[in-house]
Parts: C-alpha cells; sequence; structure tokens
C-alpha cells in the first residue's frame, strides 16, 4: 500500500471474518445448487465435478477444499434434498389442527412438495439404484429425517385419543404410505404416460389426485 494511500484515505478494505463466512456459506450454496441439477440430470456415475465447477463461480480445488470430493458432494446433496421436505414439514401447526386435517394436511405438504421438486425424486431414484451405498455413509441423515416420524406420532395419539382414528398405525408405515402415492406420480410419470395414455401431472387431474390421496389416508385411519 502507497503512501499515498493512506493519506487520501483510499486504503484497501479487509473483509470482515462475517464477510467472508458469508461469502463461504453462499459459495457452498451455490455449488449445490448446481451440484443438484447436474446429479439428478446424469446421475451419481455420470456426473463431473468439472462440469459443476464451470455452472459455478469456482474451480474444482475450492469444490474439493468445501466437501471432499464427489462422493461427498452427492451426500451432501442428498443432505440438502431431504431437508427441503422435513423443513417443510416441520411448518405445519399440528397443535391447532384436529388430528383429521392435521394428517391430511402432511399428505397434501408432500404431495405439493414432490411435485415441485421432481429433482428430488430423481435423487432419490438414483441412490436406490446404488442401494444407498452413499447415503448410508451420511453421519446425520438418520437424524435429519426423523422429525417426521415423531410428527406423524404426535397426529396419530391424538387422533387415538379424540377416538377419530381407529386404527393402532405405526407412524413409519403410514409416512411410507402418503410417500409412495406422491413418489410414484412424479417418478412414473413417463412410463405410466407411455402404457395408458394418461399424464399423472396433468393440471386438469392434479386436485384430483391430491384430494384422492388425503381422502384415503383418513379414511384408512378413521375405518376399523
Amino acid at each position: 500500500m502507497s503512501r499515498s494511500q493512506e493519506l487520501d484515505g483510499s486504503r484497501p478494505l479487509r473483509r470482515s471474518a462475517p464477510a467472508r463466512q458469508r461469502d463461504a456459506a453462499q459459495t457452498q450454496a451455490d455449488i449445490l445448487q448446481v451440484a443438484t441439477k447436474e446429479f439428478a440430470e446424469r446421475g451419481y456415475t455420470g456426473a463431473r465435478v468439472d462440469q459443476i465447477a464451470e455452472r459455478t463461480r469456482t474451480t474444482k480445488r475450492m469444490i474439493y477444499y468445501y466437501f471432499g470430493g464427489k462422493e461427498q458432494l452427492w451426500i451432501a446433496v442428498l443432505e440438502r434434498a431431504y431437508a427441503g421436505i422435513r423443513h417443510a414439514e416441520q411448518e405445519i401447526d399440528v397443535e391447532h389442527l384436529d388430528p383429521v386435517a392435521a394428517i391430511r394436511r402432511l399428505a397434501e405438504l408432500t404431495f405439493d412438495h414432490h411435485e415441485a421438486n421432481p429433482d428430488f425424486i430423481r435423487l432419490v431414484s438414483i441412490e436406490n439404484i446404488h442401494h444407498a451405498e452413499h447415503l448410508k455413509r451420511s453421519p446425520g441423515i438418520g437424524t435429519l429425517n426423523s422429525p417426521v416420524i415423531e410428527l406423524i406420532a404426535r397426529i396419530l395419539d391424538r387422533g387415538r385419543e379424540s377416538g377419530e382414528f381407529k386404527r393402532d398405525v405405526d407412524p413409519l408405515d403410514l409416512h411410507m404410505l402418503i410417500s409412495s402415492y406422491c413418489v410414484f406420480r412424479v417418478a412414473n410419470r413417463h412410463t405410466f404416460g407411455a402404457v395408458f395414455g394418461r399424464d399423472l401431472r396433468s393440471r386438469q387431474l392434479r386436485d384430483r389426485y391430491r384430494a384422492m390421496l388425503g381422502d384415503t389416508v383418513v379414511a384408512y385411519l378413521t375405518t376399523a
């Protein structure tokens, strides 16, 4: 720095630690967003870290610095994808809804989320092709996904206490029931359409399918 810079006050400003932390967090968020698209489009095997680096404002070296490698980046992408639906589920104010309305709301939210986030379905499908070998290495995936089971359990407990729910249902089983309907509609859209000539994501059919899911779940719980 020159003497003139000191005198005229044009000394280069150093970024504060919080600013650097914000920059790092934003860079990682950008990488994860681009990596999500790359993995969803090309699969784990076909995706290239070089391509992800080219589509972000960073370098391959920086991606490795933040995430450690391709596998670790893939796991981070999966964790981020699951975190999206888990966060949305926790926004449901179940304490101010009766049990029937609460479980219907959860089913509808899952339907809406999966419809709006087809990349989530593709990522999960890709990881299933790999027998979840990468997801099993995630230290936090169990903790990340356990809140939805606890949420369903609370709704079921309230419904049984009120007498509205007649069945003693395992929360994980109910989660599977809801998820299977929503995943099938998105994941199998093209093959189902080719076989039966119907677009499962047709806007004209959307409300009917959404109501069907809620009705099915409620009917299962409220009939012995």
